[in-house]
């Protein structure tokens, strides 16, 4: 099922990025993975939310009061404050923006405008509803497996007004089979899903050769990515890079592991649905 809402959203996507914060290399795992070096960066502790147009900041604040409106009779969000969900959820969505703009930039193409993003497991819209409001040159799927869910998200993409947006109800496993889907993303994203040896099955089908795989991740993510080298290698892919972010979450900080895919994945991945999360790679 596909939803595409039809309302302009007449933001800039360059003035955005204009006034994040610059990135700053710093160490994170002091040691190789598979003899490569891995390249970590740290992102300054900022306010994202403030760089939007007030515009962009009135669409978040509509999408946070519908959240919380449907929250009260479905589980979209175990928090339940208005701060605590700007600071907890959108904050650590615009995030992972400049990871990935700056990833992309440098290994990918010359310009990141008008990417072809999946969120992947997209629950409540979150990263993929942030990221289609903060970059509104970005097409935007949002993946979800929960009818009621999708429900939700096609009803609160059609009350932002969001026309780059769409709503796919499915299982990464089946849709990571379906040639409509099948490697045809720039970029796939995943944000409290699932570990990395399994978001790697889930997401990494679904990116083009040559595109990004990001895993929104916690504070130490360093054993998780240490395991899930193997799985993301038999994808096509390989860990580019581990950015942290400043957050407002309960350690202060999290991470956006990036993975580029360098050849096609094996057409056995993913495997049928509920293997990826019984029997990691």
């Amino acid at each position: 099922m596909l939803v595409r809402q039809s309302v302009g959203v007449p933001f800039s996507f360059g003035t955005f990025f204009k006034h994040l914060p610059a990135l700053k290399r710093t160490t994170i795992f002091p040691y190789r993975i598979s003899r490569r070096a891995l390249s970590t960066t740290r992102i300054l502790n900022s306010s994202y939310f403030e760089t939007l147009y007030p515009s962009q900041r009135d669409q978040i604040h509509l999408y946070v009061d519908v959240l919380l409106q449907w929250n009260q009779k479905m589980n979209l969000t175990a928090i339940k404050e208005v701060n605590e969900v700007m600071e907890r959820h959108v904050e650590d969505s615009l995030a992972v923006i400049p990871p990935i703009r700056n990833s992309y930039l440098s290994h990918c193409s010359s310009s990141c405008n008008n990417l072809n993003l999946v969120d992947v497991g997209s629950g409540a819209g979150l990263p993929g509803i942030v990221f289609a409001i903060a970059c509104p040159g970005w097409e935007v799927t949002l993946m979800e497996s929960m009818k009621k869910r999708c429900v939700f998200l096609e009803h609160v993409i059609g009350h932002i007004g969001l026309p780059n947006v769409q709503v796919v109800r499915g299982r990464a496993e089946n849709l990571g089979q379906n040639q409509c889907f099948r490697e045809q993303f720039d970029v796939a994203v995943a944000r409290a899903v699932a570990e990395m040896r399994i978001l790697a099955e889930y997401c990494l089908p679904l990116v083009r050769v040559g595109g990004l795989f990001v895993a929104a991740k916690g504070h130490d993510p360093e054993m998780e990515v240490t395991n899930a080298e193997r799985a993301i290698e038999t994808m096509g892919a390989s860990i580019l890079q581990v950015c942290s972010v400043e957050s407002q979450s309960p350690h202060g900080q999290r991470t956006a592991v990036v993975c580029l895919k360098a050849r096609p994945t094996p057409r056995k991945y993913p495997r049928d649905p509920g293997t990826p999360a019984k029997v990691p790679l």
